[in-house]
């Protein structure tokens, strides 16, 4: 069976609950949408804003203050939130990734091994049972392993071991002065051995959630080689289906998983910043039309706040005096701009107690962008 490149971008706006918002909990929805990116910390509080029915920021300061959800290093080794119940399977399978990746050439400049990393772990979590900060637990690494070795053991280690990020305060629930807290999963994985059932069920979820995709999706959404990834997708048998997609590409999803036809109307929408939609496929022109790539994913890995217009992204926005600042990179019709005026209105009630200059620290980029329509849309 053939699904056209529209068809794709239709099933991911579905199961990211950008077609409409629904009537769910922060919990259930951060469920539904399997991981949401969380490298700034108001950037989940947008992304569930525009997924979420009513949303109530109060909702997910809960969530994180009671561990339903947790903000921790996971796929890509960037930041996530996730539920609380995928987190250990999620963590086991980016073993490898995180053994390697944090373990290595850094680590070892340190003069440590990644067995010494592996038997450090138990007492760094043990040391964290409940909230460090992190000038308490280089303190902790230096007492142990001196002065020289501190740098480069917590700089693998606070990704490698299985922490959490505890809750700071702040008008989104962490600050810039990180904590950290034992995610308590039990037994730790050890080595680069691939942990098959919790890869196969990373891939299923993320197919729940992502699909229709590739391998090379599901690759570069985690960050974990292509071969295990497809091991994983011929070791699940009848759970997934195949498609065949745009240019031919192998394309793997859930039997029975929502894919909407390609005229279904798709709402304007004011994406977060590093939004997971924009970085869970290597084919990125699902959401991102290929002139636009390079406007809003930087060389320094920034992902700027985005106008999602039809499905697609459109173009830029950051929240200036007395509203929002949208700039289109190509023309947008009236009711589109009266739509996105009426996001915008709800944004800034929602920034309005928290942080009505949210991301303002990157609108350096905004004079490097090149010349558009812009618009300010009050609040």
């Amino acid at each position: 069976m053939k699904i056209t490149a529209r068809e794709l971008n239709r099933a991911t706006l579905s199961r990211q609950l950008l077609l409409e918002r629904e009537a769910l909990s922060v919990v259930d929805a951060v469920r539904r949408v399997v991981a949401v990116q969380a490298q700034h910390a108001p950037s989940p509080y947008v992304a569930l804003w525009n997924r979420v029915t009513d949303f109530d920021a109060a909702d997910l300061d809960a969530g994180f203050t009671g561990r339903a959800v947790v903000k921790a290093t996971l796929m890509r080794i960037t930041l996530h939130t996730v539920h609380a119940d995928d987190y250990q399977v999620f963590r086991e399978a980016m073993q490898p990734t995180l053994y390697g990746s944090r373990l290595g050439f850094r680590f070892a400049v340190s003069g440590l091994t990644p067995a010494d990393g592996d038997e450090l772990v138990p007492e760094l979590l043990a040391f964290a049972d409940r909230p460090r900060t992190t000038a308490e637990m280089k303190a902790w690494l230096e007492e142990r392993l001196g002065t020289d070795k501190q740098p480069g053991a917590w700089w693998g280690l606070r990704a490698y071991a299985p922490l959490h990020h505890a809750p700071t305060g702040g008008p989104w629930s962490f600050t810039t002065r990180s904590s950290f807290v034992a995610a308590r999963t039990g037994p730790v994985p050890r080595g680069r051995e691939t942990v098959t059932q919790a890869l196969q069920a990373l891939v299923l979820r993320y197919l729940d959630g992502f699909g229709p995709a590739s391998v090379a999706d599901v690759a570069q959404f985690a960050m974990v080689q292509r071969a295990p990834i497809r091991e994983a997708l011929n070791a699940l048998g009848d759970s997934v289906e195949q498609f065949e997609g745009p240019e031919g590409t192998v394309l793997f999803d859930i039997p029975g998983a929502p894919r909407p036809p390609a005229d279904i109307p798709a709402p304007p929408r004011l994406m977060a910043m590093w939004d997971s939609t924009l970085l869970a496929y290597a084919d990125r022109s699902r959401m991102i039309p290929p002139d636009y790539r390079r406007l809003v994913i930087r060389n320094n890995g920034d992902v700027l706040p985005t106008l999602l217009v039809d499905g697609y992204v459109a173009g830029v926005w950051r929240p200036v005096d007395g509203g929002i600042e949208a700039m289109a990179f190509h023309d947008l019709p009236p009711t589109v701009w009266d739509a996105l005026a009426a996001e915008a209105r709800s944004l800034t009630a929602v920034l309005a107690d928290r942080d009505p200059q949210v991301y303002s620290r990157y609108n350096h980029w905004w004079t490097k962008l090149p010349d558009a329509e812009a618009r300010v849309l009050p609040a």
